[in-house]
């Protein structure tokens, strides 16, 4: 014991410097964690860059690469100056929108068409125009389940809704035109397509399982006017168990997913059947839940396996050329639980939804040599 001290300074002292202790090993373990991030931040795992996947993948020549997912809104809007200052000033929160249930995708000028059956609208992502919106949310013109969907070349969208039984039209801003079809006339219309002319327009109808109406209507795009049909119910050449969504190549034919009979049904462009391709199973070129399915420029045909989690490419006569993606829970690029619509853009680009990660993958056509993309950026 010092000079001077007694037992009870000692031990007032000794509690006055536990808050001193504390706080100073506080410090020191705070500086340890910081010196363990930025030691790990340093490491070759921590500063390894994503790779895009590549389609097919190596050792054969890729054909098509991974380019970016859209979720939500603030993936396309630009946050500008102007908007963080009004968002620190006022405490206001950024407001965040995105997909829900997205089912079927259409693109067109740099825009991404999403119809989402929970939110009763499509989801809008404008990448040029650095924006987000919504068609269909407000009348008139409100949706109810919106699902295939198409565009026309001037921009106008076609929308299915299997609740309201009719084609709903809108203007390439979300303006509402007019109806196709109505409850007499359809039971269950899942999807849409359009004729390279923009003149016929094609109306995927299920029907239902007590139903005898699973064919394919065709109207006038003009007038309305119902054309005729295309199939009936049952398991022969021209014949479907529950049609799901269909797709029109640059010449005019006709590729209807007969989801049923898991195969896609070709027709020529007076409607007439040609052949089917694919059949039940598990391996490549079969099929065990086709749904979406798009064309591109050179007549190949795309169609998505829910139950497989990919993408098969096949070529105008139905032979597989290819494949992208692959069942997966992780949601990055190339993994998918439930893939739905698809669409090709003029530019060559892939855009599949999945409706389990709520998103839709973009992939760029690659040169034939695997190098410069061949593809515009949106």
């Amino acid at each position: 014991m010092r000079h001077g001290q007694t037992p009870l300074t000692i031990i007032a002292r000794a509690r006055q410097s536990r808050p001193r202790r504390a706080a100073h090993v506080a410090r020191l373990t705070l500086a340890a964690l910081i010196g363990l991030l930025a030691a790990c931040a340093g490491t070759p795992e921590a500063e390894r860059e994503f790779t895009p996947p590549v389609y097919p993948p190596p050792p054969a020549e890729p054909r098509f690469v991974y380019e970016r997912t859209l979720l939500y809104n603030e993936d396309v809007e630009e946050v500008t100056s102007g908007m963080r200052f009004k968002q620190f000033a006022l405490g206001e929160a950024r407001k965040l929108m995105g997909l829900v249930k997205p089912f079927d995708v259409a693109a067109h000028a740099g825009r991404v068409y999403v119809s989402d059956t929970v939110q009763r609208a499509v989801m809008v992502f404008d990448i040029p125009g650095k924006r987000f919106f919504q068609i269909g949310a407000e009348k008139p013109g409100r949706l109810s389940k919106p699902m295939g969907i198409d565009i026309a070349a001037d921009g106008t969208l076609y929308v299915a809704d299997v609740t309201e039984r009719r084609v709903m039209v809108y203007d390439a801003d979300g303006g509402y035109l007019r109806a196709i079809g109505d409850r007499e006339l359809l039971q269950r219309p899942s999807d849409v397509a359009l004729t390279p002319d923009g003149a016929r327009l094609y109306v995927v109808d299920t029907g239902g399982v007590e139903s005898a109406e699973h064919l394919v209507h065709i109207f006038d795009v003009h007038s309305g006017e119902s054309l005729g049909r295309i199939g009936a119910r049952g398991m022969g050449e021209g014949e479907f168990n529950l049609p799901l969504q269909a797709a029109v190549a640059p010449d005019g034919a006709l590729y209807v997913v007969d989801s049923g009979n898991f195969r896609v049904a070709a027709f020529d462009a007076a409607g007439q059947y040609r052949f089917s391709f694919g059949s039940v199973g598990r391996f490549p070129g079969q099929f065990a839940r086709p749904k979406g399915i798009a064309t591109d420029a050179a007549g190949n045909v795309y169609v998505v396996d829910t139950a497989f989690g990919n993408i098969q490419i096949f070529d105008h006569s139905g032979q597989l050329l290819m494949f992208i993606g692959e069942r997966g829970q992780s949601g990055v690029p190339g993994k998918y639980m439930l893939p739905a619509g698809i669409d090709v853009d003029s530019d060559g680009r892939i855009y599949i939804v999945d409706q389990f990660f709520r998103k839709v993958d973009i992939y760029r056509p690659l040169a034939p040599d695997g190098g410069a993309a061949s593809a515009k950026q949106p």
